[in-house]
């Protein structure tokens, strides 16, 4: 993923993202599917398609601590 993708996820709520990421998680299946019956040729697919889901996931729980954390600086 280029660093502009990743700016541009960060910019998306937090519902696109686990929207996003249940979508690549198919296309991992689907990919190594292809790659067990020779049909993919590029092999690094399925490691790349994983990258980007954990990079997603990691902006999401980003999102979740920011949110949480201004709840209890509003609280104070």
């Amino acid at each position: 993923m280029k660093k502009l993708d990743f700016k541009n996820l960060r910019s998306k709520k937090a519902e696109e993202l686990k929207k996003m990421a249940g979508e690549k998680s198919l296309e991992i299946i689907k990919t190594e599917a292809k790659i067990k019956a020779g049909q993919e040729k590029n092999l690094k697919k399925a490691r790349n398609l994983k990258k980007e889901v954990a990079q997603i996931l990691t902006i999401i729980k980003e999102m979740e601590i920011l949110d949480k954390l201004q709840e209890v600086s509003k609280t104070k």
